[in-house]
Parts: C-alpha cells; sequence; structure tokens
C-alpha cells in the first residue's frame, strides 16, 4: 500500500470516528436530558421552558379538545379536514395522544391574485420592474394557486 493511500484510509477512519463520538455524544445528552427533566438544574445553557408554555401550533400539547377520538377509528374517518395545513399523519397521531380529535385548521389564504387555470402568473399580471425571475413567480403561482404581489425594488 502506498503512503498516499495509507493517509488517505487514516483520513477516513479518522473522520468516522469523529462522527461516531459526536453522535454517541448528543445521544447521550438527549437521553440524560430526559432522565433529569424532573431535576431542579439543567446542563442545558438555554432558557428553561415553563412546563405550561403553549405555542399556537403545537397542538398535541393542548389540553384535549374537540370531538372525542373513537377508540376504533382515524380522527381523519371521522372528521372532515379538507383545507387543513397538517397532514393525515398529524393529524392522527395528536388523536392517539390525546384521545380527542383536534378541532379543523384553515389554512392561510396566501396574498395575491387567484391564479386563472391554464395561464401563467407571469402571463396574468404585468410583473415589470419585479427583481424576481419569471421562473420563480410561476413557481409560486403553480404552488398555491395565487399569482404572488408585484414586488418593486
Amino acid at each position: 500500500m502506498s503512503n498516499r493511500t495509507a493517509l488517505r484510509h487514516t483520513r477516513k477512519a479518522a473522520a468516522a470516528m469523529i462522527i461516531a463520538v459526536a453522535a454517541l455524544g448528543l445521544t447521550a445528552c438527549q437521553d440524560s436530558e430526559a432522565d433529569t427533566s424532573s431535576s431542579s438544574s439543567s446542563p442545558s445553557a438555554s432558557a428553561p421552558q415553563s412546563p405550561t408554555a403553549k405555542t399556537p401550533d403545537d397542538s398535541a400539547n393542548t389540553t384535549p379538545s374537540g370531538t372525542p377520538k373513537k377508540s376504533d377509528g382515524r380522527c381523519t374517518n371521522q372528521i372532515n379536514y379538507a383545507g387543513d395545513p397538517r397532514s393525515n399523519a398529524e393529524i392522527n397521531s395528536i388523536g392517539e395522544e390525546t384521545g380527542h380529535c383536534p378541532k379543523p385548521q384553515k389554512a392561510e389564504t396566501p396574498s395575491g391574485t387567484p391564479k386563472k387555470p391554464g395561464v401563467s402568473c407571469t402571463n396574468q399580471i404585468n410583473y415589470a420592474g419585479d427583481p424576481r425571475p419569471n421562473a420563480e413567480i410561476n413557481t409560486i403561482g403553480e404552488k398555491t394557486g395565487y399569482c404572488p404581489p408585484v414586488q418593486h425594488q
């Protein structure tokens, strides 16, 4: 084996060792945080969070509300979640965890003009002076169903 090949193998082995140690370290930190969550001191440098703090999007941690989940069914089979921005899996997981199907959420209506079928946004609206490429503007329209508002420089 040449010196270059040996050096290459040594570098790869060292990199693999560093990755393995880092992964074990992260796993150990996660396990210790879960085990020490009831202790008064935290090894974390981040600000402590209140156990009652809830974010608006964290439906799984809210007090059960909505329709009680049937023991043999999925929430998405009990309630019409059409237009809800969450995935079926997320909705059903909330139902499994809380025992209640979450209330349907309404997706935010994008700003802009409704896109006409078969017409690109750049052919529907005058985007002269908008710094974005036409492809980006048209992709937004295809994905959301709305042509984005014109941006001026």
